[in-house]
């Protein structure tokens, strides 16, 4: 299929074509890249924290002796180089894009590092975003990683349908805070999920209490979580319930999440690993 175009209504030999599918064909790697398992992150809506659960999530993985990559599809929001403190650019030679590498070596490829000034917007339509996400999967370097975590743009939009019949994406973890309206949105990320055929690993809700300082009773900032109840509905995992902790925050914003300690991230990776 090398010279396959994607237009399967064009194609003579389309009736016989074991990649025909709604005129997508999925992305292969470039030979020079190896990664075993890819895993998306996903939010049906924005600010519940997705890319902090990705940094976090590739963080902790390489702590535990996996190579990890992330790719950043938030193209139009990226934040995976500020979490990292990252301000070099990657860059290309022989068809090959360099990602560029966090301090304790995890590989990051992000829209902000093509940019001279990582402020200015990209102001592209979706059809060219999604190739850009493509790209960034096809032609960059994923050199012998265990994981490849895709930082997926909030909702359920282009650039995630794009993602999801393009890129071969082994399983979904969706991010969620405890509010009423998220629960919708959570719903209809599953359902779409679902629809395409890609594995739901779990729901991770972020934000879901703080601790009180002196007695270490948990407080639930936006109310009283339903996850619960939607898990059982759904039938879908939840992998986690986080804390807001406001040290985090000030480390992400300063570039500091590979110094980010928190226990109650551990029980996610032990699943994610599992499906190594």
């Amino acid at each position: 299929m090398a010279s396959c175009d994607g237009n399967c209504d064009s194609c003579a030999t389309a009736s016989s074509c074991s990649s025909k599918g709604n005129g997508i064909v999925k992305s292969k790697l470039n030979e020079r890249s190896r990664v075993k398992r890819v895993v998306a992150i996903l939010s049906g809506k924005g600010g519940v924290g997705k890319s902090f659960v990705t940094s976090l999530l590739a963080v902790k993985l390489q702590r535990k002796g996996y190579r990890v990559g992330i790719l950043d599809a938030d193209v139009t929001g990226p934040s995976i180089p500020k979490a990292f403190g990252i301000t070099e650019k990657a860059y290309g030679e022989d068809n090959i894009i360099y990602p560029a590498k966090s301090k304790t070596g995890i590989d990051i490829m992000s829209a902000n590092l093509l940019l001279e000034d990582e402020s200015e917007p990209i102001i592209w339509r979706g059809s060219l975003l999604g190739n850009l996400v493509k790209q960034f999967f096809e032609d960059v370097l994923w050199e012998d990683l265990d994981f490849l975590l895709i930082d997926m743009p909030p909702g359920t939009g282009d650039i995630a349908l794009t993602s999801f019949q393009s890129l071969p994406i082994d399983d979904l973890i969706i991010v969620t805070s405890p509010q009423d309206l998220v629960s919708l949105v959570v719903t209809k990320a599953i359902k779409m999920a679902r629809m395409m055929k890609i594995n739901v690993l779990g729901v991770v809700e972020n934000m879901s209490y703080v601790k009180c300082p002196k007695c270490d009773e948990k407080i639930s900032v936006f109310g009283e979580s339903h996850l619960d109840e939607f898990a059982t509905k759904l039938n879908f995992d939840i992998l986690g319930r986080l804390p807001i902790v406001s040290e985090n925050v000030s480390k992400v914003d300063h570039g500091e999440v590979e110094s980010i300690e928190l226990d109650e991230f551990d029980s996610i990776v032990e699943k994610v690993e599992a499906q190594l």
